[in-house]
């Protein structure tokens, strides 16, 4: 059976050479022990401290070089906690996000006012302890602010040097079209597995343009991926568990494709970093799409 040999690397923006298995940092928000990672409200950073940083310099260990998070993931800190884990971030990408605002625990509000998204970056940036971030995604578009104003405050922060990379979150193929038409986009980050395929086109429009595609929740393990599934099927056939075939596929899906899972585990960590190692022949892929 003949597999397919897929890039290990990805150039991000042209000029950010990253490992194509990052990691999420939102899972590190909350505390999985008081409820359950469904109803998580990212709110707060994680009872044990220690073992979070200990997870984050593993990840490092094991070659992740992109970490995503956002400032609005318990209110900035876990920005804080990545900078206490990593910093100076030593051959590590950081990716953040502004443009939510979090009234309360269960509130996700979008704020695209361009003022808003400047203080934002300037207090990322001192959370994170840089100078410039490596790459800085629109969290969600602001339907109440002109778009050309939330992607313009962006463009301008990257002239000035604060900002590496400019990336957008949750965004279809005609808003990535117009954004990309007053500043470069270098990524795009939805929601996207292989039981949430609602955004194949633009899989595939990232895929043209060589925009990096960070799906969200890369790992979905429901019936599909369950006994007797094509997912455990393949699964067995090539030696790897369930989600790091899950994964595998992702990478086979697209040269563009950058999964971050997250997880508060380092044995999960370390079986989803290890789909890097996972070949899939044209069959396999094809059984489990």
């Amino acid at each position: 059976m003949t597999t397919h040999e897929i890039d290990q690397t990805f150039l991000l923006g042209g000029d950010l050479r990253v490992n194509r298995i990052g990691y999420g940092t939102m899972r590190l928000s909350d505390d999985p022990r008081t409820r359950p990672a469904d109803q998580a409200h990212i709110w707060r950073t994680p009872a044990d401290r220690a073992a979070a940083v200990t997870l984050l310099r593993r990840a490092v260990e094991l070659g992740v070089t992109l970490i995503d998070t956002a400032d609005s993931y318990a209110l900035g800190g876990t920005e804080e906690l990545l900078a206490e884990a990593l910093h100076p971030f030593t051959g590590v990408a950081v990716a953040t996000k502004v443009g939510v605002v979090r009234p309360s625990p269960t509130e996700w509000v979008p704020l695209g006012r361009p003022e808003y998204l400047r203080q934002q970056t300037e207090l990322s940036l001192r959370r994170l302890r840089v100078d410039r971030i490596d790459l800085l995604q629109l969290h969600r578009i602001d339907p109440t602010v002109p778009l050309a104003d939330q992607i313009g405050a962006l463009h301008r922060l990257r002239e000035e040097g604060k900002v590496r990379h400019i990336g957008l979150s949750e965004v279809t193929v005609a808003e990535l079209t117009a954004a990309a038409a007053i500043t470069p986009i270098a990524a795009v980050q939805n929601l996207y597995n292989l039981a949430a395929r609602g955004h194949d086109d633009v899989v595939d429009h990232a895929a043209r343009e060589g925009i990096a595609f960070l799906p969200f929740f890369p790992i979905a393990m429901g019936d599909h991926a369950g006994a007797g599934s094509p997912v455990a099927e393949v699964a067995a056939e090539v030696g790897a568990t369930a989600a790091q075939t899950a994964l595998a596929w992702l990478l086979h899906r697209s040269p563009t494709i950058i999964p971050i899972p997250g997880t508060t585990s380092v044995g999960h960590l370390e079986e989803n970093v290890g789909a890097l190692g996972v070949r899939l022949s044209a069959e396999q892929v094809a059984r489990i799409r």
